[in-house]
């Protein structure tokens, strides 16, 4: 159920007396900031009182009159300019409560209309190991996939795999002038990735000795600008077009110093060990060399067909190893290399409907809102990412017929996905709801995005290892500062150090709002207080303590449907803030926005301990008063466990 969206029933009818529509007014109907208010608040009245020219508290107290909400709520109150403030009666808390009891989906219905969805994420390039910058756009594309299958949708989650391209063309050159045959038999997707990453390094060191002496040149021109705006003064000009004029100057000094020393570090680090930097200088066509690699692989050529078709096993199997330690699972891997015999009829079609025409040799799709083309086919003949992603949508299209493709993919790809839209829907797709759901960089202490101390991309299996040691220790240094004694078996500990940390790297992502960036720290991942998902398996392992102590019958607990009793203020916050549940997730996917529900979690988990702390349950006043509080414990354990398990994450009996 969802309280909120009861609420906003009601109120339809009474606001449709005085207005129409009303649906933007129905979204200010929200959960009170203050319980003295009530539980929840309506601030419908002072827009409606501008917009009807009658003042708010007349326009609520109208309101108030035409509200059918007697049967859940106490009367209504009007408070201040024209805040409807509503309160619930205990009664219908306690009675909702006890049906949920017997209800396996806490009382979440699922949706009367489902869509279809297909939803792409993770995508990670195969030919080289996951690493951190994989971890946002996996676990975020599996929450959404788990609960909008949970409400009712037909969801399909396609993993666009890089399998194809340039890079398996810097593979296969790396393969043919650089391989370590010992290191690729005991560990080749390791050894595959050492080639990728030489040969790319190969190509940027040639790269920045080709273009040093132009970047110099236009850092060199930069700075005679800013000494020509600053025009010799030491102090800075008075004059707002001048000052304008030499904060751009410095801007663009700063911006040529950032790209020389960026050419300049690729150079050096090269040239300071004559291993690699003779290596170099028996390369130096490296980058020609590997777009004919390309090419060929392309073309069909026997050998290095056969040599892709080699590597991928081996990367495959370490990806899964990667997801399976996620739990995280997808119905389709259709990678780049699916759609490459589709790409010529991508590009015929969109030429023959008059959407594409030839610039420079190159095939594009100009869009009159985006200053640059979408370029679809190379002067050389060679496709891009964006006729990849357009075949893509035709083919999700006739397979499975979605109603909204989602892309979880990081926010540096907004003006690719924005021009990919756009194309798409002037090629017919119009109704499909095509929907690019960024985030933002995993950053370490230093602000920068997260790497190890020697400045390499950190891995991702070495991530979720380091996680699980620290969580190792936690759990431990729990389970010895316990009263009687330590409760768990080192087995038992290793399993709940691995369900916790995997569970905090996870949940350490989600709890963040997908658009912004943040900060990795372990500490505070692992953390038992705090909104962590360490604290919220504890209070979920908190809830199964109970029952083990009092030797309870949970499933003959729900069976019996007892009483809710709500004497208590903790109590009823808790019973309140487990009705929430369906509000959350209703919020949650308003704008697939995880974090939402990590916030519901905490604050669930957050008020279970007050009542935990303030209400003895076992040893309640009354047999009746026991029963209840129990019901609650259970009802809170599972809220928990299945708002957590939308999440991917697991939960342990005991910590």
């Amino acid at each position: 159920m969802s309280i909120l969206r009861t609420l906003q029933e009601r109120f339809r009818p009474a606001l449709l007396t005085l207005v129409d529509p009303v649906d933007e007014l129905l979204g200010m109907i929200r959960p009170a900031q203050d319980p003295q208010f009530g539980d929840y608040q309506a601030n419908v009245a002072m827009p409606l009182g501008k917009r009807l020219g009658h003042p708010p508290r007349d326009v609520a107290q109208q309101l108030v009159a035409r509200l059918a909400v007697d049967d859940f709520c106490a009367p209504p109150t009007v408070a201040g300019p024209g805040f409807i403030n509503l309160r619930l009666r205990d009664e219908w808390l306690s009675g909702q409560l006890q049906r949920l009891l017997a209800d396996p989906r806490l009382g979440i219905p699922q949706v009367a209309v489902p869509r279809t969805y297909v939803i792409d994420y993770s995508s990670p390039n195969v030919a080289k190991p996951m690493h951190v910058g994989h971890i946002r756009s996996t676990v975020i594309g599996d929450a959404l996939y788990r609960l909008l299958q949970f409400v009712g949708h037909r969801v399909i989650s396609d993993n666009h795999l890089g399998d194809w391209g340039t890079q398996f063309g810097m593979i296969i050159y790396g393969y043919k002038h650089f391989l370590d045959t010992a290191q690729y038999r005991a560990h080749p997707v390791s050894e595959l990735g050492r080639l990728y990453k030489l040969v790319r390094q190969l190509i940027d060191y040639h790269a920045a000795v080709r273009e040093l002496p132009q970047a110099e040149q236009r850092l060199a021109e930069a700075v005679r600008r800013h000494h020509a705006v600053r025009g010799g003064a030491d102090q800075a000009p008075r004059d707002k077009q001048r000052a304008a004029a030499l904060r751009e100057a410095t801007a663009a000094v700063a911006e040529a110093e950032a790209q020389c020393g960026a050419l300049r570090a690729t150079r050096a680090e090269v040239e300071q060990d004559p291993t690699v930097r003779e290596v170099a200088s028996r390369h130096a066509g490296v980058e020609e060399a590997v777009l004919q690699e390309t090419a060929r692989l392309h073309a069909g050529d026997a050998e290095n067909v056969a040599l892709w078709q080699a590597f991928l096993p081996h990367c495959a199997e370490d990806i899964r190893r990667i997801y399976q330690r996620l739990d995280v699972r997808f119905d389709h891997a259709l990678g780049e290399s699916f759609y490459h015999g589709r790409l010529p009829g991508v590009v015929d079609s969109l030429l023959q409907r008059g959407l594409a025409r030839e610039s420079h040799g190159a095939v594009c799709v100009f869009l009159p809102q985006f200053e640059t083309p979408m370029i679809i086919r190379k002067k050389d003949g060679a496709f891009l990412y964006a006729t990849t992603d357009l075949a893509t949508i035709e083919h999700r299209m006739e397979t499975w017929h979605p109603d909204a493709i989602l892309y979880v993919v990081d926010h540096r790809q907004s003006e690719h996905f924005d021009k990919l839209f756009a194309a798409a829907r002037l090629w017919g797709y119009e109704q499909v709801e095509l929907r690019h759901i960024s985030f933002g960089t995993v950053l370490g202490e230093d602000g920068r995005p997260y790497r190890t101390r020697s400045g390499a991309v950190v891995g991702l299996e070495g991530l979720l290892d380091e996680a699980i040691r620290r969580a190792y220790h936690v759990v431990a240094t729990n389970d010895d500062s316990k009263p009687g004694g330590p409760e768990l078996s080192e087995a038992e500990r290793q399993t709940v150090a691995r369900v916790v940390g995997h569970a905090a790297i996870k949940y350490a992502d989600l709890a963040h709002n997908r658009t912004s960036d943040y900060v990795f720290s372990y500490d505070k991942m692992v953390a038992l207080d705090g909104n962590t998902a360490t604290y919220m398996q504890y209070s979920y392992a908190r809830t199964q303590s109970i029952f083990q102590r009092g030797q309870i019958d949970v499933a003959a607990l729900r069976a019996r449907q007892p009483e809710i009793v709500l004497a208590e203020p903790t109590e009823r916050d808790l019973a309140l803030e487990l009705l929430q549940f369906g509000d959350a997730l209703d919020k949650t996917l308003e704008d697939f926005r995880p974090n939402v529900l990590t916030a519901y979690l905490f604050s669930l988990a957050t008020r279970f301990s007050r009542f935990y702390q303030q209400c003895d349950v076992l040893r309640a006043p009354s047999e009746r008063v026991r029963e209840s509080r129990l019901a609650l414990c259970d009802l809170a354990g599972r809220t928990i466990a299945r708002g957590l398990a939308l999440l991917g994450i697991g939960v342990v009996e005991r910590m």
